[in-house]
């Protein structure tokens, strides 16, 4: 699949599942704007990807729990291009608990504002140049926390919440901006690994997440693709 001069925005993308997607669409040519909250690492993986080619990319912190950070990052990206192809919201600040008092107000207050505000102010913000594109994108890396009654993951009750507004968000804008040809793309994985043997009783891979991804993007104009969800490994009872 080709994607020679394709032009992506992807947040979160300093390292695993980010990082990925921004190298496999730069190993099909696209020009990569890739933000994280650590700038001197996404400038190193930016620096990886320009160097290895095809595609090249461009490295910006953005902070998406922190409002003048996200319009930063948007308006950086609008200053090296005139349009944008593919945003992918992949950013998100993930704890672990069960129990909601696990966390301290300041780090559920930054879990929502990563996963609820920041999401909505960078894909507002961007929205203008996807309109100026001729076959635009929104990419939505939710998660299975983000689907009604799902309730296997260890993710804190404040990660539910964020995604379940990702999720909101997503639904409304498939049917809003379909009819501009915006298409909106978003993914439900259970807990995954960054690598593994892709066996049929093992557990789902970052990689089979991104080959969904690819393969949603290279359909044709056509095809809305709105959801993925995947069956999640059933583990005997020990």
């Amino acid at each position: 699949m080709n994607f020679d001069g394709l032009r992506v925005a992807i947040t979160g993308a300093a390292r695993d599942t980010g990082r990925l997607l921004a190298e496999v669409f730069a190993e099909r040519g696209a020009q990569i704007f890739l933000s994280a909250r650590d700038l001197a690492a996404a400038e190193r993986v930016a620096g990886a990807i320009s160097q290895r080619g095809p595609g090249r990319a461009d490295a910006f912190r953005c902070d998406l729990a922190v409002a003048d950070s996200v319009r930063a990052f948007a308006a950086a990206v609008a200053d090296r291009t005139e349009y944008l192809d593919v945003l992918i919201n992949n950013g998100a600040v993930y704890i672990e608990s069960d129990d909601l008092g696990d966390a301290s107000d300041d780090k559920i207050e930054s879990v929502m504002a990563a996963g609820g505000t920041g999401t909505v102010l960078l894909t507002k913000h961007l929205l203008p140049l996807l309109r100026a594109s001729s076959r635009p994108d929104i990419v939505n890396m939710i998660s299975a926390c983000g689907e009604v009654g799902h309730r296997r993951s260890g993710a804190h009750p404040t990660f539910y919440a964020a995604k379940h507004a990702h999720a909101g968000l997503a639904e409304i804008l498939s049917h809003r901006l379909r009819p501009e040809g915006i298409r909106v793309i978003s993914l439900f994985p259970p807990d995954f690994v960054q690598d593994g043997p892709h066996q049929v009783n093992g557990d789902l891979t970052a990689r089979s997440v991104i080959d969904c991804v690819l393969f949603a993007v290279g359909q044709p104009r056509d095809c809305f693709i709105r959801e993925f969800h995947f069956e999640q490994i059933q583990r005997p009872h020990p």
